[in-house]
């Protein structure tokens, strides 16, 4: 086969294997329990819509990338971005060893000698996030987050409509090493100029400052939306 043919094909495999994943994980015994334990929680009145990304609910197939290029994926919703020559990061799926987390999946970050100026891990939102969103929503996250040392986490949410994008950032405070720290915040999207009619896309980034010799758990990670309370 010529290269041309060779490429489609790499490219129709690749996108078979994305389905097949996300077969495999609906079906999965484990993401299934999570996404009961995700029905049963208890959120605020009014909540129209929940979710869990699927890394965090079943096994994913690479599990981990080692010294990955900025903008690589792990599954079909995380990304990791960073402008590190040197690329000395481990992005993991990892089991959650506590009987009481809710996810049975989580996700480890390793960094290790890191000269660059930002690293992130992104998650893309799905398509039932932007139905029937307004400027009366509020977005509501929910993190569970271990430090191996103090540093500052920011989570960043970006609306993408048209041509434009807007972002609501939120410090998650109180982030101490060692413990593991449950964390809300809510992006209220009246403080955003997003056009309800021509909503693209919609992606969460988790921001970690001075991240060198250091590594982050994340062993719980859910966002639902809610109306504002009308006064």
């Amino acid at each position: 086969m010529g290269p041309a043919r060779i490429r489609n094909l790499t490219e129709e495999a690749m996108a078979l294997r994305a389905s097949l994943n996300r077969f495999l994980m609906r079906g999965d015994r484990k993401a299934t329990v999570s996404r009961a334990a995700l029905e049963a929680l208890p959120l605020p009145g009014g909540t129209d819509w929940r979710w869990r990304p699927g890394f965090m609910a079943g096994q994913i197939t690479p599990r981990g990338i080692a010294a990955p290029e900025s903008g690589t994926r792990l599954g079909d919703r995380a990304g990791v971005w960073h402008d590190c020559t040197e690329r000395a990061l481990i992005l993991e799926q990892v089991q959650n060893p506590r009987a009481t987390d809710l996810s049975p999946y989580g996700l480890r970050l390793e960094v290790f000698g890191f000269s660059g100026s930002f690293l992130s891990i992104s998650v893309d939102l799905p398509a039932e996030a932007m139905l029937g969103l307004t400027r009366n929503h509020i977005l509501r996250l929910e993190t569970a987050l271990v430090l191996e040392r103090p540093m500052n986490v920011y989570a960043r949410l970006n609306v993408g409509h048209g041509p434009n994008v807007d972002e609501l950032l939120q410090m998650l405070r109180g982030m101490e090493g060692g413990l593991q720290s449950q964390q809300v915040v809510e992006f209220d999207l009246a403080y955003t100029e997003m056009n309800e009619k021509r909503l693209e896309r919609i992606w969460l980034d988790l921001i970690f400052e001075a991240p060198r010799m250091s590594a982050v758990e994340m062993r719980e990670l859910f966002l639902s939306r809610h109306m504002r309370a009308d006064f």
